[in-house]
């Protein structure tokens, strides 16, 4: 019974794909499908919460595709932004009318490639579902009509993708050379210390490497502000928010194989280092998906906290902010696609006035910023204090006071989104806001609750991540 669960929940994204592509060599020319393409998202959204069972355990694939409640977790998490990112990219202004299926069906190849990276308990198969929904992510980049920055965003993610591909590749070749074994469970059962087994050492820290450029994680970040701004909004939101689930998913099962304090350290490093490199090059930033792009380096080193730790809470911590992150930016994003009805890269000056010209958006941006800041009661609050606590007198104390000082940095750019929103007088050429404010208003208020929800009643969300990490790591 679980196997086939896990058999509808992968063949819905394969009807899904096929359906596309069903429809895209019937009528290429087919500008606008008769049903939207949100309602068969929502409706597996659907089915795939039905079926789940949290208490999941299996194998398939000779070991190297586990299911169990930490891959079912963030396959529900995997699942429900998908359908929120087919949702937002409903109505695409900057999409060629000829591409638009061809854009649903490789964002949906990008959400299968995410599902079993979930699931991957094999050094192999973590490779080949991790390219899989990369590889969709390089093309949908450059669907942006008229918008030479999409070309030359789509060449520099595909050039960065390639390099850290080849990285965690060679990373791979060292640590099958000095374990014999690419599976993790096996992983976990060898020597990680420098004097015993410095190949491996060196191995796991490159096949990692390859993990960090997911999460634009220092230094490996180069690729998130420029692809962020070339992007459609839209497609900004998915890459924003999906892939790194996936990559995290696949940290949180290496961080368990306690790797030993040379690898600890260098994760220590690059976390201080993304955040307050992050956070600074944000504070400059006039352009939003720019200044949300540094953002994802902050708050990638948010997320390493927790996995430095190299305890249970840490990693159940993690697993919270992630969750927490992904509405985060999600709520910011529908805000800016909303707002940005035409397409265009929303400015610091765009969002003046916001407050008169949609009260209820300019409500749902003052509440992702506040959670993206860490303030009470949201989601990102509550996230924040689950990572720092973890993380406090287990060695790396100073890097808990790195992320709090980093924290207050942040609050100088998040809060200038509401500033401008709130107290800035509407320019003369404000952008338009999107039609159906109804529906736009009704989604933007349930994300913005969701937060606030997750801020104020964590507990069932938070247990739920404790048991999923409990369970991997045999407690």
């Amino acid at each position: 019974m679980i196997l086939q669960h896990e058999l509808v929940l992968i063949e819905y994204y394969h009807i899904f794909i096929i359906a596309l592509l069903f429809i895209q060599s019937l009528n290429p020319k087919l500008q606008k499908p008769r049903v939207g393409l949100w309602l068969p998202a929502m409706a597996g959204l659907g089915v795939v919460v039905a079926l789940f069972n949290f208490n999941a355990q299996g194998e398939m694939l000779s070991g190297a595709y586990r299911i169990d409640m930490l891959s079912q977790f963030f396959k529900v998490l995997v699942t429900m932004g998908f359908a929120m990112a087919v949702l937002n990219a409903s109505r695409q202004p900057t999409l060629p009318a000829e591409k638009r299926h061809d854009y649903f069906l490789l964002m949906a190849l990008s959400a299968l490639g995410l599902i079993i990276l979930a699931s991957s308990v094999e050094l192999i198969t973590v490779y080949l579902a991790l390219e899989l929904s990369s590889y969709s992510l390089y093309a949908i980049v450059a669907l942006r009509r008229t918008e030479r920055r999409a070309a030359e965003s789509a060449v520099k993610y595909i050039m960065f993708g390639a390099a850290a591909t080849a990285l965690a590749l060679y990373g791979f070749s060292y640590i099958l050379a000095a374990q014999h074994t690419s599976y993790i469970a096996e992983l976990g059962t060898k020597a990680w210390s420098w004097s015993q087994q410095p190949m491996a050492i060196v191995g796991l820290t490159l096949f990692m490497c390859g993990m960090f450029y997911k999460l634009a994680l220092f230094p490996f970040h180069f690729w998130a502000p420029d692809v962020y701004q070339g992007a459609s909004n839209e497609t900004a939101t998915y890459i924003a928010t999906l892939p790194k689930l996936g990559v995290l998913v696949v940290l949180i099962r290496l961080a368990a194989l306690t790797p030993g304090p040379q690898i600890t350290l260098v994760m220590a490093i690059f976390a201080a280092v993304s955040m307050t490199y992050g956070n600074l090059c944000a504070l400059v930033q006039t352009d939003i998906k720019r200044l949300l792009g540094y953002s994802a380096m902050a708050h990638a080193g948010y997320i390493m906290v927790g996995l430095v730790a190299g305890t249970l809470a840490g990693l159940d911590a993690a697993a919270f902010y992630a969750l927490a992150y992904i509405l985060m930016n999600l709520t910011c994003f529908w805000v800016i696609c909303r707002v940005a009805a035409d397409g265009r890269n929303l400015t610091l000056e765009d969002l003046n006035g916001l407050h008169k010209r949609a009260p209820v958006l300019a409500f749902v941006l003052a509440v992702s910023a506040f959670s993206l800041v860490g303030l009470p009661p949201t989601a990102g609050f509550m996230g924040k204090l689950f990572l720092l606590t973890a993380a406090w007198d287990h060695g790396y104390n100073w890097l808990v006071i790195v992320a709090a000082v980093n924290t207050a940095i942040s609050i100088y750019y998040y809060l200038n989104l509401v500033r401008h929103a709130y107290t800035k007088d509407e320019p003369l050429r404000a952008p338009a806001v999107q039609s159906e404010p109804l529906f736009s208003n009704l989604w933007g208020l349930v994300l913005a609750g969701l937060l606030i929800l997750l801020g104020t009643i964590p507990g069932p969300v938070f247990d739920v991540a404790v048991a999923a990490n409990s369970q991997m790591m045999g407690y």
